[in-house]
């Protein structure tokens, strides 16, 4: 089965519950389609580089997966519909990438926090 890697964005004002249910729908379509989701990662709640649909902010959230590409589709049309979901992308990739993605590393260096304009934490 092919491997893909989906991300998506969900509005910056639902709880961190609610976007846990948002990954769990996810992945729900992709067991019911014989795949296996290999990782879920949330990134947390990050600034846009511009506004989407009046969001200035918004939950990121990576999941990787093992699946074939009528689940990817009946992913994707169900984060068209839902408007919870401001962005996705779902990207086909050769194999999936082993421990935490970059965005998870980078966390780790700053230490699980961001820094404010002066640099200071």
């Amino acid at each position: 089965m092919p491997f893909y890697e989906h991300v998506f964005i969900a509005r910056q004002d639902l709880s961190q519950a609610q976007v846990d249910a948002l990954a769990e729908t996810v992945t729900n379509i992709i067991t019911e389609h014989k795949g296996q989701v290999h990782k879920t990662e949330t990134w947390g709640l990050k600034q846009l580089a511009y506004k989407i649909a009046k969001n200035r902010k918004g939950h990121y959230v990576m999941l990787s997966a093992e699946v074939e590409g009528d689940a990817i589709a009946e992913v994707e049309r169900q984060a068209a519909i839902n408007e919870d979901i401001i962005r996705w992308l779902t990207i086909r990739v050769d194999e999936l990438e082993k421990g935490p993605s970059a965005m998870m590393r980078k966390q780790e260096r700053r230490g699980g926090r961001g820094r404010d304009r002066a640099g200071e934490e």
